[in-house]
């Protein structure tokens, strides 16, 4: 009897997560259906899922119609420079916090880990104008110095950090190993779940970036593809087809990040605790 009840759960919770997964990947379906329609057809109710006669020049007209191509390298660029370094000061800053003992540490930690519920907007323009004093507008590498630090990252980090044995660390020191070589030789190794995990939050946080290069990019040759979509919304029409077509092709390297990380970003989520 009980073993009955358990098993009509089990298949309850599946059909509950079958059901919240085809939600979620719904609009996902729709935007790679209406990718391959022409913009009348796009929003046809009832919606047809299979077009009957499929678009495909759709995905050779974006990279025609605007600079579709150099906008897809600026993303690649800034996602792949600012992920590598918000990973490498996250995990640098995270280390300090969790493992190096100093006055003040728990209170400047919690007011660093603060600035995470202080709204983007209530700081863009104190930001803005002083990257524009620096002569940093419409640059990358201006861009690049603003997202070069994450609080998210450095809480994140540390939380798995604070779960490494310290006796593990005290094995090193005693080996002869300064806390540079501690961070470097022991931790890095063991960090690969959780900086996977902040490598992917990163890469997606950047790449799908519309606001702050809208705001800091004036050039065209140096927007991203947020922004180069925005270019298929014209004054008085809106070609829908070209839209979900670019937005299918900037999702390619989203998904192509997650797979080669995921093995690592579950195991990262799992283990990445609350001590402390």
């Amino acid at each position: 009897m009980i073993e009955s009840q358990n098993r009509a759960a089990r298949i309850g919770v599946y059909l509950l997560l079958t059901a919240v997964t085809i939600i979620t990947l719904l609009p996902l379906l729709w935007m790679l259906s209406a990718s391959l329609k022409h913009d009348a057809e796009v929003f046809s109710i009832p919606v047809k899922w299979i077009p009957e006669n499929p678009v495909w020049g759709n995905f050779k007209v974006i990279w025609e119609k605007i600079n579709f191509a150099r906008f897809t390298f600026n993303s690649f660029k800034l996602a792949f420079i600012v992920t590598v370094i918000q990973v490498f000061t996250s995990a640098f800053a995270a280390y300090g916090f969790a493992k190096c003992n100093f006055p003040g540490r728990n209170t400047l930690f919690f007011l660093y880990v603060a600035t995470i519920a202080i709204p983007w907007q209530v700081y863009m323009l104190p930001q803005y104008v002083e990257m524009r004093i620096l002569h940093l507008t419409n640059t990358h590498i201006g861009y690049i110095l603003m997202q070069s630090f994450t609080a998210f990252g450095v809480f994140l980090v540390r939380q798995f950090y604070v779960n490494i044995p310290g006796e593990l660390l005290d094995a090193g020191r005693i080996d002869g190993l300064n806390e540079f070589g501690i961070f470097f030789r022991i931790v890095l190794p063991l960090s690969k779940p959780v900086l996977a995990t902040l490598t992917i939050f990163s890469f997606v946080t950047i790449w799908n970036d519309f606001m702050g290069p809208m705001i800091y990019f004036d050039s065209e040759a140096l927007k991203t593809i947020p922004l180069g979509i925005r270019m298929f919304l014209g004054q008085y029409s809106t070609e829908y087809g070209l839209i979900m077509a670019a937005s299918v092709v900037s999702l390619v390297p989203v998904i192509a990040v997650f797979l080669m990380f995921q093995r690592f970003f579950v195991e990262g989520i799992a283990t990445t605790g609350l001590k402390g």
